[in-house]
């Protein structure tokens, strides 16, 4: 059990740290904007917190003090959450509204700073073993104080998740809504974490042995710490990693239409406007093409086309309608293809008309609907 703790220990405290690192490297450009250097100050406090676990893991004793790391942990733990909502408001409110309210946030905090120190001092904390800390013992100043802590995580969690879904619908800037929703479901995990403390907490007080369940408030820290430093940086980060996804998504199109578009070029190799190459540093341009010339090649197949058939050969028989529709669309070519190459012109072609409600102006659909039709076609080839 003190693996896993310590494991997630350590996951939490490496993305508090990498999400400090990350954002110091933007300090020139944006130290004069003050939601950036309140994120900073969140993000150390954060790191803070981390680091003074680590010293109370390591040492009962913190600049001489008996238990003083696990006092400076809570105390800086509780800025921590007060710095994150204050974050929240400099991202979504507008300046007075969030000046007004992040003052309030402050004084709350050092109000509750104020009352946990002075717990820990009636509860002669420098005096107790660190495990008193962790479960209470079922001492009522003890017990007072992790509960007090517990409640000043859990209401900025709760107030965060209340702000962060409005605050995500007004905002038109897509990198932020997205940090908004990261932020929200940051707030759920460390609540559960909150109630999970709680949890083992007043069991522990009670006598009662819930197990390896005791376990479940580090997993619910360590996964919502890492969410919450997610949130933190995704605003910088977020719409790069959003652009690396659409790129390997065209890409992955573009090698999926690959062999569809080969047989329709060499039935009419006409339909290439440049030769071929492998080369993809212009993707969206070459993926357009791809679909262009097998559009233009599919054409090309029409004095080929025999209306009568339109069975699928019984590999697309299991599926949804648009599926099976693609296996259709995928033995019809292959089948002209094949009446092309032999020079066979059936007497009810498709010499006319055009793609009716498949040739849309919709590029993105365009892509899906012809990736099917290609993977279909691909293991039509397979299955001869």
């Amino acid at each position: 059990m003190n693996t896993i703790k310590t494991l997630c220990f350590v996951i939490a405290a490496l993305s508090s740290y990498a999400a400090l690192v990350y954002r110091l490297f933007q300090v020139r450009r944006g130290w004069r904007d003050s939601a950036y250097r309140t994120l900073l100050v969140t993000l150390l406090l954060q790191c803070l917190t981390f680091t003074m676990g680590a010293v109370a893991m390591g040492s009962e004793r913190f600049l001489g003090v008996r238990n003083l790391a696990i006092l400076v942990m809570h105390l800086s733990a509780v800025a921590f959450c007060v710095s994150a909502q204050i974050i929240l408001l400099r991202w979504a409110a507008g300046v007075e509204e969030s000046g007004r309210k992040a003052r309030y946030w402050l004084i709350t905090g050092i109000a509750l700073n104020a009352l946990l120190t002075a717990l820990f001092l009636i509860a002669d904390g420098p005096g107790r073993p660190a495990e008193d800390f962790n479960t209470g013992s079922g001492q009522p100043l003890v017990l007072t104080y992790l509960l007090v802590f517990m409640v000043s995580q859990a209401v900025p969690c709760v107030t965060i998740l209340r702000q962060c879904g409005p605050y995500a619908r007004m905002t038109s800037k897509t990198s932020l809504r997205q940090a908004l929703r990261l932020l929200s479901v940051a707030a759920v995990i460390l609540f559960l974490y909150c109630l999970a403390r709680v949890i083992n907490v007043v069991t522990a007080a009670c006598g009662l042995d819930i197990g390896a369940w005791t376990l479940a408030a580090s997993v619910f820290s360590a996964l919502g710490i890492l969410t919450l430093s997610l949130a933190l940086t995704i605003s910088s980060w977020g719409p790069s990693a959003t652009k690396l996804l659409e790129w390997a998504r065209g890409y992955r199109s573009y090698r999926a239409l690959y062999p569809l578009w080969r047989d329709l070029y060499e039935s009419s190799p006409d339909i290439v406007l440049e030769p071929p190459g492998a080369a993809v540093s212009d993707l969206n341009y070459r993926l357009h093409r791809r679909v262009i010339e097998i559009r233009d090649g599919w054409r090309e197949l029409r004095p080929y086309i025999d209306r009568t058939t339109n069975s699928d050969g019984g590999a697309g028989t299991r599926g949804s309608e648009e599926s099976r529709q693609a296996f259709a669309e995928a033995a019809q070519i292959r089948r002209a293809l094949h009446a092309k190459r032999t020079g066979t012109i059936p007497d009810d072609n498709a010499d006319t008309g055009d793609f009716g409600d498949r040739d849309t102006d919709n590029f993105t659909a365009e892509v899906v609907w012809l990736t099917k039709v290609a993977s279909a076609y691909r293991r039509l080839g397979k299955a001869r």
